[in-house]
């Protein structure tokens, strides 16, 4: 089954990702969860994340924890 994923659906992988890459964040800068969770909202990555077209929502959490300390 092949799933298209359009601003109507991409809502539903977010949430995931989000933790992932913000455990990654707390873990590696010694900070709360709710510090890195907020900082990855805030970041240039997120914003490129939530763009279907961006196709970062295909990166797994490593990948994009690299792209948010390259880029932010």
């Amino acid at each position: 089954m092949k799933i298209n994923i359009t601003h109507k659906n991409l809502y539903l992988l977010l949430p995931g990702k989000v933790i992932a890459v913000a455990s990654i964040y707390a873990k590696m800068h010694h900070v709360t969860l709710q510090t890195a969770v907020n900082y990855f909202y805030k970041s240039n990555t997120y914003r490129k994340l939530e763009q279907p077209n961006t196709l970062f929502w295909q990166y797994g959490a490593v990948a994009l924890y690299e792209e948010l300390m390259e880029n932010n």
